[in-house]
């Protein structure tokens, strides 16, 4: 098998364990167990209180210790056996905490999928910015092909969605260790400050001006990323208490309105080699922030009957609003740091985004909402909650243009920007 087509299939298993239960652990929270809805918010903080410090510790241990490709198949085995215990578990603050062990293996596993993709194809001497996003638009369609599949199999509101991301993650777990190797670049080196030391090279980067406005503006995009995660579905669901709405398709199958995000993903994946030697990391992202503005705006006016185009169109952006602000920087990240530190790059960058700027993101909305946008009756004022979104990603990108310093050069570009 081609290298290409084993990164292929690493990335539609890594994607596709996420997809089988990320989108309808609601329908079985609600539905089968009929637990609270504040107990739900906190287990989807799970994920960002996993990323604030897992991506870099694993990256740390990447690059010191362990086979990346090792590590990151011991922690999807992992992951399989934590998932195996999620439908035993009758308690949602026990559940909770298994969560948090769920997510503990898994939120790293993507920024080492990342670094195992990247060295493998460095070593073939390939180009990253052309041959790795098409490889990488197949983690999207393994996410939708295990998001369709629990909803064919009627696997929704039941603990079979858990089972079947188990069986993914623990194929995926056992194939990782057949991958290229990706050994520790900073194994055996001599050590000449504490930061060496404990492995953290790679938050010297902030001392770089350019990188710490960098990183700074990855974390308001992550905390935009996780404002259309928590409230997109929820947001559809809240028009069947409308009856001119009830009983319209967007309503009744919101899920499926909003996998068009996950289609649009895999064309504007496709777009990013283009877009970045092209123009370069800066427009990229300019463009990334003024999708989320798009986005968020869109849905402040669309509505499931005459404004469903509106929600659709906003799906759309949404591919162009996530890809070019995640796979582009990761991509940045990887040509700004030296090649010893690059799992724990990868690592940082998750930090920042699926972190720091998810808990943010999330927490802040939260209490935004609650004091703004909450009627009396307990219901939500959806236009304000939107439009308030939409101003925070505009202003976010009238500052990134203001304080980003990056010279894009395209006739110098070799295989990464910012070489």
């Amino acid at each position: 098998m081609s290298l290409k087509l084993r990164l292929i299939a690493m990335n539609f298993l890594q994607y596709f364990v996420w997809g089988a239960w990320l989108i309808t652990i609601g329908a079985y929270w609600f539905q089968n167990r009929h637990w609270s809805g504040t107990q739900f918010g906190a287990i989807f903080s799970t994920m960002g209180i996993a990323s604030l410090f897992m991506p870099s510790i694993t990256g740390v241990i990447a690059d010191k210790w362990i086979r990346a490709e090792r590590l990151y198949g011991s922690l999807h085995i992992a992951g399989a056996l934590v998932l195996c215990i999620v439908p035993m578990i009758n308690d949602p603050g026990t559940l909770f905490w298994i969560m948090l062990i769920n997510m503990m293996c898994y939120m790293p596993t993507i920024s080492l999928a990342i670094t195992v993709a990247y060295n493998a194809l460095k070593q073939e001497g390939a180009d990253v910015v052309r041959v790795y996003p098409p490889i990488r638009v197949w983690g999207t369609v393994g996410f939708i092909a295990a998001m369709w599949m629990v909803s064919l199999l009627h696997l929704e509101t039941t603990t079979g969605q858990f089972y079947v991301a188990a069986v993914a993650a623990l194929v995926l777990g056992l194939y990782a260790f057949t991958l290229p190797p990706c050994p520790p670049r900073l194994r055996g080196h001599d050590h000449h400050s504490w930061l060496d030391a404990l492995g953290l090279t790679s938050f010297t980067l902030f001392k770089r001006g350019k990188m710490a406005v960098f990183f700074i503006f990855a974390m308001l995009l992550g905390a935009a990323l996780q404002l259309t995660n928590a409230y997109g579905d929820t947001f559809l669901h809240d028009f069947d208490k409308v009856d001119a709405y009830k009983d319209l398709v967007a309503v009744r199958y919101p899920a499926i309105i909003m996998s068009i995000s996950q289609v649009s993903e895999t064309l504007f994946i496709l777009a990013i080699p283009f877009f970045l030697k092209r123009f370069g990391i800066k427009a990229v992202m300019l463009t990334s922030m003024l999708a989320w503005t798009l986005r968020f705006g869109l849905f402040a006016f669309g509505n499931p009957g005459p404004g469903l185009w509106m929600i659709v169109l906003s799906c759309i952006v949404y591919g162009m609003a996530f890809d070019f602000f995640n796979i582009s920087g990761s991509l940045f990240v990887e040509g700004q740091s030296d090649p010893a530190i690059r799992a724990s790059a990868q690592g940082l960058f998750m930090l920042m985004t699926n972190g720091i700027g998810a808990v943010l993101g999330s927490s802040i909305s939260g209490i935004v909402i609650d004091k703004y946008f909450t009627r009396p009756d307990h219901s939500l004022e959806w236009h304000g909650i939107w439009m308030t979104f939409a101003i925070y990603s505009l202003s976010v990108a009238v500052l990134f243009v203001l304080l980003f310093r990056h010279k894009h050069e395209p006739d110098t570009v070799r295989s990464i920007p910012g070489h």
